[in-house]
């Protein structure tokens, strides 16, 4: 088992009423994985159209990018403008 902290930035942090929590996983999860975790605890993300970016200790990531070794784990909602 690994622990990674979430950060949840913006609408998403609204939405699931905090801006970070802690969450076990099994080793060799992935983002995709983390992220269907949050969804059961978080049901209110289920519907947020786009994917979240993701972030691996500060830097961009996959979703198919590997948690080993993983200490935090951010979302950010996806950015429009023009």
């Amino acid at each position: 088992m690994m622990r990674v902290q979430v950060r949840y930035f913006a609408s998403l942090a609204e939405r699931t009423g905090c801006r970070t929590e802690s969450l076990e996983l099994n080793d060799g999860s992935d983002v995709a994985e983390l992220w269907r975790v949050l969804v059961v605890r978080h049901p209110s993300l289920t519907d947020i159209g786009l994917r979240p970016l993701v972030a691996c200790d500060m830097a961009y990531a996959a979703w198919d990018s590997t948690l080993d070794g993983v200490a935090e784990v951010a979302f950010l909602p996806p950015v429009s403008g023009g």
